[in-house]
């Protein structure tokens, strides 16, 4: 009996790296998320360094957020930090507001709130249950990788989960019975793709199983909420994403027709391929895209046949697309306007690139200096630099074409 107790107390116990066995340095983390985490060792709190952040800088990378974890509640934060603001309905989070617009997020360590209680509505402030202890929070969180804990009192790394091994095997594993976990939420489903896509990292066996047997359960969720996560994706680097959730047959079930043809025709995907590789070259030559921009891109390439020998209004034709393809995501309606109205430009743009004829009454459209700059894009295969524009584009393959509205007259009196 004795045995079995101490193999149990072991199993329990967290595997702790201490400073000279692991890579991370307090020159590499945030100052102010320093500062936090020694403030709250000092009144007596437990505080950590978690998730993305911990895992970036085991990989000797920058993470893009320093998260905190600590056992004190968001009103005690907020009671011994100056410029915290206390967000959430259900689960709260303390934010504490730097100058330049920095933000850290300091989480209170919760458990796993149980099946069918993840996305349970957030009507009730913080219920005393949801707390939990540093192992409870990190069992409760989606992948191995993302449930490490940077203790900075003590310079060490805590693994509670197997985190640690699976950084080493270049793994992405989700912590528990996948197919279990999964059904509690399909969206885990998205984001161990977005994980193994963003690092190079292969998704382990089980997991990669249950991605393509629970992936339809995604067409369940809110569609908001998918529409959140989409965003997450074409926020960053979007094309290996893309790829993955294609390779493992999940695009269909987030949007609907488009996604389906996407699988299933190679020509198509190619297409946008070719875009988000544009696009995600503009996002590292630090060209900030509109979330309007990066749809129309987006969308391009199943719309594009639609204009195919088509004159007229195609705002209508486009609108009916929209609505035709059933995607479970909910694209907001001034989205979809916009990236129809944009893409409406850009292919007069490019068809005018073949043509040289130019109909330039649409420079005083709302979107023409989006489309303009798609357009450049697309044709060139980057974004435009500071003097450059389609217009110049314009003007290179038609010297002899006017460029611009024309002046209106004034009327003699």
């Amino acid at each position: 009996m004795d045995e079995n107790n101490d193999a149990s107390r072991r199993a329990d116990e967290p595997v702790i790296l201490e400073r000279a066995q692991h890579p991370i340095s307090r020159r590499d983390i945030d100052p102010d998320a320093l500062k936090i985490l020694y403030r709250l060792d000092h009144l007596g709190f437990i505080a950590c360094l978690c998730g993305g952040a911990v895992r970036d800088l085991m990989l000797g990378k920058r993470p893009k957020d320093f998260d905190i974890v600590t056992d004190a509640r968001p009103g005690q934060v907020k009671k011994r930090f100056g410029n915290v603001y206390v967000i959430g309905r259900r689960f709260r989070l303390a934010h504490i507001h730097f100058s330049g617009g920095k933000i850290i997020e300091v989480a209170t360590f919760r458990k796993d709130p149980g099946p069918g209680e993840e996305n349970a509505p957030e009507t009730d402030h913080d219920p005393k249950n949801a707390y939990g202890t540093p192992r409870e929070d990190a069992f409760r969180r989606d992948i191995t990788i993302n449930a490490l804990l940077y203790d900075a009192a003590s310079a060490s790394v805590v693994d509670y989960v197997g985190g640690l091994e699976d950084l080493a095997r270049r793994r992405v594993r989700v912590i528990g019975d996948p197919a279990e976990r999964f059904t509690e939420d399909p969206v885990r489903v998205w984001r161990v793709v977005r994980h193994a896509a963003r690092l190079g990292f292969d998704i382990d066996e089980a997991t990669a199983m249950a991605v393509r047997s629970h992936g339809h359960l995604l067409a369940a969720s809110p569609g908001s909420r998918l529409y959140e996560e989409l965003n997450k994706d074409l926020a960053y680097e979007t094309r290996p994403v893309i790829q993955e959730l294609r390779r493992f047959g999940v695009l269909k079930h987030f949007l609907g027709r488009l996604g389906e043809d996407l699988e299933t025709d190679a020509v198509l995907f190619a297409r946008l391929n070719s875009l988000l590789s544009v696009m995600d070259g503009a996002k590292a030559a630090k060209c900030e895209l509109s979330l309007d921009e990066t749809y129309t891109l987006l969308f391009r390439p199943w719309f594009q046949p639609l204009f195919e020998g088509q004159e007229g209004d195609m705002h209508p034709v486009l609108l009916k697309a929209f609505e035709d393809a059933r995607m479970a995501l909910t694209v907001p309606r001034i989205i979809r306007a916009n990236a129809v109205q944009t893409l409406i430009i850009v292919e007069s743009m490019l068809k005018a690139l073949r043509t040289g004829r130019m109909p330039w009454s649409l420079q005083r459209r709302t979107h023409y200096a989006q489309a303009s700059r798609l357009a450049f894009m697309i044709e060139k295969g980057r974004a435009p630099e500071a003097e450059e524009s389609f217009e110049g584009l314009f003007r290179a393959a038609f010297p002899c074409a006017a460029v611009g509205s024309p002046r209106k007259r004034r009327r003699r009196r």
